[in-house]
């Protein structure tokens, strides 16, 4: 009897799993009859599920599974604003329950379980899991997410230093907590000056955001110029960034902070080299400071910035002034989620809105939701954009006419699964015609060529080209070599899955 459960077992998981389908696995467990294989078919299925991840994603429907004996289920995440009102459906005669939902190949969610109406868990089936301001999530990460290599620690990068301070204000009448990352190589008795970055939730955007190895990363890989970065912690965020006494706070933030920073680190003076930037309501005081003291903020950062407290007090600020004509010298990030309700629609306005008035924005709206995991993924972003790493003499001459073979160093390094590639092919290595033979090719550490980028006749000029590992290519260093007559380039870069 044993040995024809399990032959009629295999010839069912051998019609559903290479198909890859969930649906069709319904189907088939459906036309079971028999109670006890219907179980063992469900056991069959949650081995092969868990060998592939669950949720269990076919193309892009992300299907939660969940199994016990309860009374109901259903998932809570941000795709529904977390409301609990995606019910999960049972598998008759079976304990497996489902949820399915299609979503963007490159989505990333926070969600949770609610079984019995009432009981809030993480899936047990799931080891992926995200902290956030109340505690750790499940996450959901679709095929072509990019898991951000910037935030885990490595120790054999050089690592700047963090202190604590204490700061009282006289403004608020309270005191606050700093942490002050000053980058590698930092000496007071030093010239040397840097611009500064000022978090609000700073104490969060270290413990969840892990925005210190975001710093260390990112010069390691010289993506940024050293900073000096401040993590301020509220003592009432809600009061102090929306509310009561935010008037206070932005007087706190502009008149005592910055000049207690600026009078004891060796930080750049102009508003130009200070960043203030936020989550949430943190974005909305970001904005109150920037916005009604560019003379001391020039760049404002908001990740997901909520502007609705005080009646979209700083939307009407801006729009208003914007309707005479009013504009000033401030440069915007505004980063933010398609699954954060009206939140979205807002942020959409408003970076149209900056747009069309003639402001400096970058901005990148994501399929996330309102949430550390957005948020903790995009700080490279907007240090980026704001304070990009000093151009080597390689990348100078890559913005002009091109008077050098010059190779550049793939950005994002490492990446996963596309980098782009930039190089130039200067006048000089023509002979006797317009066009030359360029060849761009990729190869594994042991000489294997393993791609060919471009092989075709070009002019001089600057080019870029996009890599993609997606699918056919392990983790490892590998290397890319340009040639264009006779002349040699080559570089490393490492994809990390």
């Amino acid at each position: 009897m044993k040995r024809v459960i399990t032959i009629i077992l295999l010839a069912l998981t051998a019609n559903i799993f290479p198909q890859n389908e969930f649906q069709k696995f319904i189907s088939h467990i459906d036309s079971i009859p028999d109670v006890a294989l219907k179980t063992m078919a469900v056991d069959s299925f949650m081995n092969y599920a868990r060998s592939k991840g669950i949720p269990f994603i076919t193309g892009d429907s992300a299907n939660f599974l969940y199994r016990g004996t309860i009374t109901s289920a259903s998932v809570a995440s941000d795709f529904n604003l977390w409301s609990a009102t995606s019910f999960m459906t049972r598998i008759p005669q079976t304990n497996l329950w489902y949820y399915s939902r299609e979503f963007e190949l490159d989505a990333r969610l926070d969600y949770k379980f609610v079984t019995n109406g009432s009981n809030w868990i993480l899936d047990p089936e799931n080891p992926n899991k995200i902290l956030g301001g109340f505690g750790a999530n499940s996450e959901l990460a679709m095929p072509e997410y990019i898991q951000p290599w910037e935030i885990v620690y490595k120790s054999q990068v050089n690592h700047g230093t963090v202190i604590t301070k204490n700061i009282f204000s006289t403004a608020v009448g309270a005191t606050y907590q700093l942490k002050i990352y000053l980058p590698p190589g930092y000496d007071s008795l030093s010239t040397t000056e840097y611009p500064s970055v000022y978090f609000q939730d700073g104490f969060e955007y270290v413990s969840l955001a892990n925005a210190v190895n975001v710093l260390d990363n990112l010069l390691d890989s010289n993506k940024i110029q050293p900073v000096i970065a401040v993590f301020v912690k509220p003592n009432n965020r809600n009061v102090e960034y929306a509310d009561s006494i935010r008037q206070k706070y932005r007087s706190f933030f502009v008149n005592e902070l910055v000049p207690f920073i600026d009078n004891n680190y060796n930080t750049k003076k102009s508003p130009d080299q200070r960043l203030v930037l936020g989550d949430s309501y943190g974005g909305n005081i970001s904005a109150l400071i920037s916005y009604n003291h560019p003379d001391v903020f020039g760049n404002c950062g908001l990740h997901s910035g909520a502007f609705q407290p005080n009646g979209f007090e700083i939307y009407a600020q801006v729009m208003t002034d914007l309707a005479n004509g009013i504009t000033k010298n401030i440069k915007w990030s505004s980063i933010w989620g398609s699954y954060e309700g009206t939140l979205t629609i807002n942020m959409d306005v408003f970076k149209d809105s900056l747009l069309k008035n003639g402001y400096k924005v970058d901005w990148e709206k994501r399929p996330e939701g309102h949430s550390w995991g957005l948020w903790r993924a995009t700080i490279d972003k907007m240090l980026i954009y704001f304070f990009p790493a000093q151009a080597t003499d390689i990348e100078e001459e890559f913005g002009g006419a091109p008077v050098n073979f010059v190779l550049i160093q793939n950005y994002p390094n490492p990446f996963n699964p596309i980098t782009k590639i930039k190089y130039s092919i200067p006048v000089e290595t023509h002979r006797d015609a317009s066009l030359h033979i360029v060849t761009l090719k990729v190869y594994d550490i042991l000489g294997n060529e393993v791609a060919v980028l471009v092989n075709e006749q070009k002019p001089a000029g600057n080019y870029e080209v996009e890599f993609s590992a997606a699918g056919r290519l392990a983790s490892g260093v590998y290397i890319y070599r340009l040639q264009a007559n006779g002349l040699v380039s080559s570089k490393k870069m490492i994809l990390l899955k």
